[in-house]
């Protein structure tokens, strides 16, 4: 089955965050994409000493590369979230099987990959720079399922 849309983590490096994350693919139909490197290891042993029991159900594809990626990109609409855009994830136009893309959460996507890519942000009224990516990645991923499946917020 299709999912209604993906989400990726580019070198993602804390496992609890892309648990999270995977979590909440499970929740809002969409589907995990690991690009690596990774910070952690993927394996059945250490997704299970994480606590991580729903994983082997997460629908979710690991990348070799950023480059294996954007390969596997080609053709579908990829937006990526990012702390330096100017324009709000409101703003993204959400279609069935797009690409809703975040970076590491040390430094976030590279800037020469949101150069070529639609780049939209969270906006924040506090003092922090940022979301913790699992919290940024809930944001936009509920209002993307809000557009594309409404009668569930009916």
């Amino acid at each position: 089955m299709e999912p209604i849309f993906h989400l990726a983590l580019v070198h993602p490096e804390i496992g609890g965050n892309a648990g999270n994350v995977g979590r909440l693919c499970l929740n809002v139909g969409a589907r995990l994409h690991l690009v690596h490197p990774l910070g952690f290891q993927t394996d059945a042993k250490a997704v299970r000493r994480a606590g991580l029991d729903y994983w082997k159900h997460v629908d979710s594809r690991e990348h070799p590369s950023l480059d294996d990626f954007d390969r596997w990109c080609q053709g579908r609409p990829i937006y990526a979230l990012s702390s330096h855009a100017t324009v709000p994830y409101t703003r993204i136009p959400f279609e069935e099987g797009c690409v809703l893309v975040l970076g590491r959460e040390s430094v976030g996507l590279p800037p020469e990959w949101t150069a070529r890519h639609p780049s939209f942000r969270i906006p924040m009224v506090g003092p922090t720079r940022s979301l913790n990516v699992a919290n940024a990645a809930s944001v936009v991923a509920y209002a993307a399922l809000q557009a594309l499946r409404p009668a569930l917020f009916g």
